[in-house]
């Protein structure tokens, strides 16, 4: 399940991210949102895990946590639009 995780500190690393998440199961990767241009974080990534019901308890219970001193969005990534 690809899960989707907002309001990140800048400081937060993907590697944080799995350390965090894999405290719910196996994550098969952890990717933080960059600008292309300046490469600082804008903020949110996704996390990947492989089984459904560790990710969702990883959601439920960490949604509305705290990491780095900001309360993070946690839940299940929707499907990328495409912006014609």
């Amino acid at each position: 399940m690809n899960i989707y995780v907002g309001n990140l500190d800048y400081k937060v690393s993907e590697s944080d991210l799995e350390e965090v998440f894999g405290e719910f199961g196996t994550v098969s990767s952890s990717k933080i949102i960059t600008d292309k241009m300046s490469g600082r974080s804008k903020g949110f990534g996704f996390v990947t895990m492989e089984d459904q019901d560790e990710a969702n308890k990883a959601i439920e219970d960490l949604n509305g946590t705290e990491l780095k001193s900001r309360e993070i969005v946690v839940n299940e990534a929707r499907p990328k639009r495409n912006n014609y």
